[in-house]
This record gives C-alpha cells, sequence and structure tokens, in this order.
C-alpha cells in the first residue's frame, strides 16, 4: 500500500515539474500589467500624482511621482518580457515598501489590517521574484542559455524546448 502511494505521489511531482514554469510567468504577467498600466497612468498625471506624494511629505514629491512612475512602467513591462526580472522586482519592492511607510501604515492598527493590504501582497510575489527569477518562459532565462553556451541568440524552437 505505501508503495502504490509513493509512486502516485512521484508521479504527481513528475507531472507537476513540467509545467513549473506557469508558476513565475503568471505572476510576471500580472504584475507586468498592473505595474505597467499605473505607471503609465501616473506618468500621464504627474501634477495629481506629486500633490499626493506632497500630502504624505514624500521629499521633492514632483521627482519621486516621475521617478515612481518611470520604474513602475519600466519595471512593469520588464516582468511581461522577463527581462531583468530580479533588478524591476527589487525596484518595484522597494516601491511597495514605501508605499506601505508612507500611504497605509498611518492607517493600520496591526499585522492583520497590514496583511490585508494589496501591497503586501505585490510585496511579497516582488520579494518571490527577485529569489526565484523569471522562470523557464522568460527572456531572462533564454538569454541566460543563449550566454552561457557561447553561443548565437536561442531560436523559437529552443524558446519552446526551454518551456517544456
Amino acid at each position: 500500500m505505501f508503495a502504490l502511494i509513493k509512486s502516485a505521489c512521484d508521479r504527481t511531482l513528475d507531472m507537476l515539474r513540467t509545467v513549473e514554469w506557469v508558476g513565475p510567468l503568471m505572476v510576471r504577467l500580472v504584475l507586468g500589467v498592473v505595474f505597467a498600466t499605473t505607471g503609465w497612468g501616473k506618468l500621464h498625471n504627474l501634477d495629481t500624482v506629486g500633490g499626493f506624494f506632497d500630502s504624505l511629505g514624500i521629499p521633492a514629491p514632483h521627482a519621486t511621482a516621475m521617478l515612481v512612475s518611470t520604474i513602475e512602467l519600466v519595471g512593469g513591462v520588464m516582468l511581461l518580457v522577463g527581462l531583468g526580472t530580479r533588478v524591476a522586482a527589487l525596484l518595484l519592492a522597494g516601491i511597495m515598501v514605501v508605499a506601505i511607510w508612507t500611504a497605509k501604515l498611518p492607517d493600520l492598527h496591526g499585522v492583520v489590517d497590514l496583511a490585508g493590504t494589496i501591497e503586501l501582497a505585490y510585496l511579497a510575489s516582488f520579494v518571490w521574484l527577485v529569489v526565484h527569477g523569471g522562470g523557464a518562459a522568460s527572456l531572462d532565462r533564454l538569454l541566460g542559455r543563449s550566454i552561457s553556451r557561447g553561443t548565437e541568440p536561442v531560436t523559437a524552437l529552443d524558446a519552446g524546448r526551454a518551456i517544456a
């Protein structure tokens, strides 16, 4: 009976390993769309964003609004394609730490309140991407294989093999 259960578990784990690329891809795509979109919106409303940052007591609010908006737009696009995933996620994680500290923390009454914020969920996802990387379905992985082999850029056929 134990051997049967172990065999079923082994087969299940083998099957899951073939699709483990889906997790990082989904996280990158969702976060990428969200942050590319918000960055774009903020860049087109810098006066409003700068005013909000000023109300939070953030130094140089207009310059900071421009910096944050640019990081969100460019970082979001980088996440979408999986290029420079760890760097983009680290910068976006920094933005989430500042957002929690300046905009959310004053209204929180405990850890449970903090756990209920979308900013903490974003922060956790960014930390996971910093540690894990973009996954098999990313330009990071494809370029890394090309560079490590010392070969020409990866072809579309190689990209399909990398995902599988």
